[in-house]
């Protein structure tokens, strides 16, 4: 056997793909849906956040660290983004974009796969909140309760176009003239 047979190994490496988008950039163009989640916990031990650290567990860090995980493996389909932590409430906000658009009636199965069998694991084992919940969410094995609403942004679109023509005057010329354009007479087609 010879010694130096790979020896240019290195003209061979190919990086895995996680490790190629790692500095990927969330830019809300590149999805369709965009919803507004407000995620408690279901049959919860805890009053408010606050009481995790009887469990040593950081809330918001351990939020931080799955979202991030979630967000690098579903890439290609769904994208989380916490809006909202506070230590003194029982619930927390966040924003679930989607690559593709859910048809009407169908975001409430869809939402609850996401959240449910997704999401629900990494928080159950891999950061203990198992803790949280007691007896009856531990037999339904079920973490969260989810309420949630699309977050509109042709809505917002149209606010902002209505708001940039709300006055008149902006329209009028400086010198104080209107003119009056004929234009093309339309006629009604039968």
């Amino acid at each position: 056997m010879i010694e130096n047979f790979f020896a240019d190994y290195k003209n061979y490496i190919v990086v895995p793909e996680d490790e190629k988008h790692v500095d990927e950039v969330y830019d809300p163009k590149n999805y369709a849906a965009y919803y507004i989640l407000t995620l408690s916990i279901f049959d919860s031990r805890l009053t408010t956040w606050k009481d995790a650290s009887k469990f040593e567990i950081d809330v918001e860090k351990s939020i931080k660290t799955v979202f991030s995980d979630f967000n690098q493996k579903q890439r290609e389909k769904y994208h989380f983004q916490l809006l909202e932590f506070d230590r003194f409430k029982n619930y927390f906000i966040v924003a679930l974009s989607a690559k593709s658009k859910f048809n009407p009636g169908e975001e409430n199965e869809r939402i609850s796969y996401v959240i449910d069998r997704i999401l629900t694991n990494p928080f159950y084992v891999g950061e203990g909140w198992f803790n949280f919940i007691g007896e009856k969410g531990k037999v339904a094995r079920k973490l969260f309760c989810c309420s949630y609403k699309e977050y509109g942004v042709e809505e917002l679109n149209h606010s902002k176009r209505e708001q940039k023509y709300e006055n008149i005057s902006e329209l009028i010329p400086k010198n104080g003239e209107i003119k009056l354009i004929k234009g093309s007479l339309k006629r009604e087609i039968r």
